[in-house]
């Protein structure tokens, strides 16, 4: 009888931990969805819930590989943007409950809406599917993509007609350009290599691979110093120019209250990385120095004239002096517009 009161009532003191350890799960869970709009700055405490907080012995937040017990957004753990992490809660019963949560941490200042007013507008060639865009003197280099018919070219702007083209092989689909110095880097979307040509007359001199970490090709460009590429994450990686297999660094970009992906193709200028976002009429500016978007271009008006399907949309950008040079995909035009 003894036997079966003691095993009766360490049922109920099971019972009774599990709906405390679910209590705190779903507190923890319901924090971190009312953050999830709200988000955090870098320096910002969590305030985890008392439910939580009082029944933990100790709480770590894991990042992959890394952990820590120190509860803020600290930039040596987290990136601007969402982080996926795990949160650790050992209890004072000794049990270790674990939950899976996104934290998204946005940039301190608002980003500011930059208005332009279309000066000039030139032909571009429709059968065009543009990747790489940038402009030297008043010669277009441009990276057009698709399997079996990629290539780089460049023509004067005004015209469509190539002074000089090189085509890629069947297998690769390319994406981003950028000009350094007398050589122009292309990449490519998936084959995980680039290639390094001759500026003057395109002739290729070598390829690179892909840094481990740079899953897929998508925008590249070129501060003066280092290669920048985009993979169609919310990162930049920043790329040794004369080892472009090299990686230098990268940063995560977000908004004020927005997390920005799917980052393509970018354009330097005056101390800025410009990026337009895949897909939508929008290209972001932003501070290469920590990632946060100054600014944002609405081109919903343009591309409205020049997208009829899911594949011909905005992308391009390039600087004649301080003037953008904006085209897309499959566009038959070229925009010059005036930054207010």
């Amino acid at each position: 009888m003894k036997k079966n009161i003691i095993a009766g009532f360490a049922v109920v003191l099971l019972l009774v931990a599990c709906k405390n350890d679910k209590k705190v799960l779903d507190s923890l869970a319901d924090y971190n969805n009312s953050m999830t709009e709200k988000g955090y700055h870098f320096g910002d405490k969590l305030t985890l819930p008392k439910e939580v907080t009082d029944d933990a012995e100790s709480i770590s937040i894991s990042f992959g590989d890394k952990e820590t017990s120190e509860l803020t957004i600290n930039p040596k753990f987290f990136t601007l943007g969402d982080n996926a992490v795990t949160f650790n809660i050992k209890t004072k019963g000794g049990e270790t409950l674990t939950q899976d949560a996104t934290i998204n941490v946005f940039a301190k200042n608002p980003e500011q809406k930059i208005n332009y007013e279309i000066v000039a507008e030139y032909p571009h060639d429709p059968k065009n599917f543009v990747q790489g865009f940038q402009i030297e003197g008043n010669t277009i280099y441009e990276s057009d993509g698709q399997n079996g018919s990629s290539q780089i070219l460049k023509y004067t702007l005004g015209t469509t007609t190539p002074l000089a083209s090189t085509k890629q092989p069947q297998e690769d689909f390319s994406e981003g350009s950028t000009i350094a110095g007398d050589k122009v880097y292309q990449l490519t979307w998936q084959s995980k290599k680039g290639y390094i040509y001759d500026k003057s007359s395109l002739k290729l001199l070598s390829e690179f691979a892909y840094p481990n970490v740079l899953g897929e090709g998508w925008g590249l460009t070129y501060d003066g110093k280092n290669l920048i590429a985009s993979d169609g994450s919310k990162l930049l990686y920043f790329l040794d120019v004369n080892d472009p297999s090299k990686l230098i660094k990268y940063i995560a970009v977000a908004g004020s209250s927005q997390i920005y992906d799917q980052l393509n193709e970018l354009e330097f200028h005056n101390g800025f990385i410009y990026a337009n976002v895949w897909q939508k009429p929008i290209i972001l500016k932003i501070n290469p120095a920590n990632g946060e978007v100054v600014g944002t271009f609405d081109f919903t008006e343009i591309a409205k004239k020049n997208t009829k399907g899911s594949d011909d949309v905005l992308n391009g950008i390039a600087f004649k002096g301080e003037n953008m040079l904006v085209t897309g995909k499959n566009w038959s035009k070229i925009y010059e517009v005036a930054i207010k």
